[in-house]
């Protein structure tokens, strides 16, 4: 009954935002399409607002879930018209705060103490509110300022009604529309369904967080909070509160004189650095999320937040990336055909040069603009839909990475629009193919190695003995097995010999018994002779 309800809900939203009209232009069959101008709310209910802007407001009236879809959706500019993208891209966490009662009750239980055992201070006003959890100030008992995250009671079940509600609609557009099936759009659902199964559970975003906390420890370019592990459960989180300045605060960051170029370019430093030294990106770095600590501005040092959605890439991952920009850049499009090819990216079948062709078409336009007006996201993105025309098959990894890319080039643009994104990430993307693949990156692994060859080094003796027993027995066995060979080639051999004998006995009998002479011979010849010719004959056919 509560699906039910839901449903008729949802129905109720699609109507009044008028939804109806994305359909318009598929190419739906004939009984589609008049059923649908038949239905009322057309002619009741006007569509006046931009299309994306009427999505965007039924996502939000649909409720938390909806609303964290919507900004999931957003990321993925390969798939949605950009006009729809672009404003998707404004959802923000609008969702009411619940009542404190329920926070407060919500951690005792989590963490079995009352609020005034667990806390010096505790503030029940929330901080922030988000569609997964909200924020409450705190100060420890050994006076350190604090926040505590805490999931929504009940968000659990609402996502899982949700969610099945996103699986039918996805499964319903693929099976009606053939351009549906292309947008993956129950493949996406169901990274949605991953992506908020992991930000239900605060310990993997703890996790997450003090991992790239020992990545950047002592560094000047990221700071990271730190994780109070006795304080953090499922459901509650409590980590270190950060001072920054919003880094979308423009004017903030002015009056504390920030050096713009050296924070953009800073941000494309971090981006690399996750990407291509640690592996692990953080995934979600839109503004929100985003800090500029105010200590010293000419020296500027980002602080980070919201640990939920984090990303890695494998090593193959990493240098087919790295190898795919600077072939780009250089305008080698073989090249850049061939490495989609060989990481697996798209097909082994696919014509090579037919490939290169529409990797022409669509990048040689962005060379006719300067360096610094290309947009590294926008090139990955070109290059990825124009993959997709050839069947390449959805790379999770890489639409996380380009939704990260995208967020830090929008944002360095933001804060510095000179910023030339190429020429501050070619450097550090050579440095790394040269440590990859040169004499630095051969010793390194060596070091890596040494301990495992120094700990098989006393069990190379008998490894080398076992092998030549080995090689000795299967030897030894060979040779046995080539003697048997010949013997039963022998003995066929024998027994042929023997049966066209005994043949030939039995012809030339044949012939002679059928001469004259031989009749009154025979007739003649007594019984011991009889004896004697059997008993030849069994000696020769053995």
């Amino acid at each position: 009954m509560q699906r039910l309800f839901r449903s008729l809900k949802i129905g109720f939203i699609l109507i009044r935002y008028r939804l109806d009209t994305f359909v318009d232009s598929l190419p739906l069959p004939w009984y589609l399409r008049i059923l649908l101008h038949l239905m009322p709310w057309r002619y009741l209910v006007p569509a006046t607002a931009p299309r994306g802007e009427r999505l965007r407001l039924a996502l939000e009236s649909l409720g938390p879930v909806f609303i964290k879809f919507g900004q999931v959706l957003s990321t993925r500019r390969d798939l949605l018209p950009l006009d729809v993208a672009d404003e998707l891209k404004y959802l923000q966490d609008r969702v009411p705060a619940f009542p404190s009662d329920q926070a407060i009750a919500i951690i005792e239980k989590a963490l079995g103490k009352p609020v005034e055992e667990l806390f010096a201070e505790f503030d029940p006003q929330p901080l922030a509110s988000a569609s997964v959890a909200q924020v409450h100030r705190t100060v420890l008992f050994s006076g350190e300022k604090a926040v505590v995250k805490v999931i929504r009671p009940g968000i659990d079940k609402i996502i899982q009604k949700d969610v099945a509600l996103l699986f039918t609609l996805a499964r319903v557009i693929e099976s009606v529309w053939s351009e549906g099936r292309r947008l993956h759009l129950v493949e996406v659902v169901a990274e949605y369904e991953m992506t908020l199964a992991d930000e239900l559970d605060l310990r993997k975003e703890a996790a997450n967080a003090s991992q790239l906390r020992r990545n950047f420890e002592q560094s000047p370019l990221l700071y990271i909070p730190e994780i109070f592990w006795d304080y953090t459960k499922q459901n509650v989180l409590v980590m270190e509160q950060i001072s920054g300045i919003p880094v979308a605060d423009i004017e903030q960051l002015h009056a504390h004189n920030v050096n713009m170029k050296l924070l953009a370019e800073r941000g494309v430093e971090i981006f690399f650095t996750q990407v291509f030294r640690d592996s692990f990106f953080h995934a979600d770095m839109h503004p929100g999320n985003i800090f500029v600590s105010p200590e010293n501005g000419q020296d500027p040092q980002y602080i980070a937040v919201d640990f939920g959605i984090v990303g890695s890439l494998t090593l193959e991952d990493q240098s087919y990336l790295a190898r795919n920009l600077l072939a780009f850049f250089t305008r080698d499009y073989r090249q850049v055909a061939q490495l989609h090819i060989d990481s697996g990216w798209v097909p082994a079948a696919t014509n090579v040069t037919a490939f290169e062709t529409a990797i022409r078409s669509v990048c040689e336009p962005i060379f006719e603009k300067p360096l610094k007006d290309i947009s590294f996201g926008q090139v990955l993105l070109g290059l990825f839909q124009t993959a997709r025309r050839f069947n390449m098959e959805v790379q999770p990894q890489l639409v996380l990475l380009q939704k990260t890319l995208l967020n830090v080039e929008g944002l360095g643009r933001q804060l510095y629009p000179e910023l030339d994104l190429w020429q501050t990430g070619k450097p550090y993307l050579e440095e790394w193919m040269k440590e990859r693949v040169g004499p630095k990156a051969v010793i390194k692994t060596m070091l890596q190695q040494a301990p495992d060859w120094i700990e098989k080094l006393p069990q190379l003796p008998q490894l080398a003995y076992d092998v030549l027993q080995q090689a000795k027995t299967q030897q030894v066995q060979t040779q046995q097995l080539q003697l048997q060979m010949q013997l039963k080639q022998l003995d066929e051999s024998n027994k042929r010999r023997k049966t066209s004998l005994l043949a030939g006995v039995c012809i030339i009998a044949a012939l002679w018994f059928g001469y004259e002479p031989a009749k009154v011979f025979m007739e003649q010849l007594a019984w011991q002779g009889w004896v004697f010719a059997v008993l030849a004959l069994y000696i020769i056919s053995k």
